[in-house]
């Protein structure tokens, strides 16, 4: 090898040929691209769940607000760790997610707009639960399921934190969806 070839340098799992001209730091990995854009659709869909609701009811929109939130922090926080390691920088990072999660107010507009047709408002919260439930069901329990090389007094306290997470998360839903007529905003 020449002084002007470098060795293929691995990233993430990608082989990626440097030429004189390129540097490590500004090459994006084609799955950085992939996760904007399915972030975006999300965000859409996501928006339109709430548009949904607060077209059904003010205290139903709350309500879908707060589970859309505490859905996607966890799920906006894994994306920018996912454009980190893919080579963004971390303002290239922070702008993608941040234009990824304005797409939610097109949603949201979009919603509100079809939940004043007739009917609709029932088969979009229904399906969007139903995504909730399957998510919940077949990615997030697995996770919690599976603890691997930590001490037995680690795996209880992980085990009771995520319980008492998950049992705080249901008895909030279900005290907005039992007490929703007596609650006044």
């Amino acid at each position: 090898m020449t002084e002007k070839e470098a060795p293929p340098k691995f990233t993430n799992g990608y082989q990626f040929e440097m030429e004189d001209n390129i540097d490590d730091e500004s090459h994006i990995a084609p799955m950085a691209w992939t996760v904007i854009i399915g972030d975006t659709i999300h965000n859409i869909a996501d928006g339109i769940a709430i548009g949904v609701a607060f077209s059904d009811s003010i205290l139903g929109g709350v309500s879908t607000s707060i589970a859309v939130l505490c859905h996607e922090v966890p799920h906006e926080l894994g994306d920018f760790v996912v454009l980190l390691s893919a080579g963004m920088s971390v303002r290239q990072a922070v702008i993608a997610n941040f234009v990824s999660s304005c797409f939610c107010f097109m949603g949201l507009v979009f919603g509100k707009l079809i939940g004043e047709i007739e009917d609709v408002n029932v088969w979009i919260l229904g399906v969007t639960g139903g995504f909730f439930l399957y998510i919940a069901l077949t990615n997030k329990l697995p996770e919690l399921m599976h603890v691997t090389g930590q001490s037995d007094q680690s795996k209880i306290t992980l085990f009771l934190l995520q319980n008492i997470g998950v049992i705080l998360g249901f008895a909030g839903m279900f005290f907005l969806a039992y007490y929703k007529k007596d609650i006044n905003i």
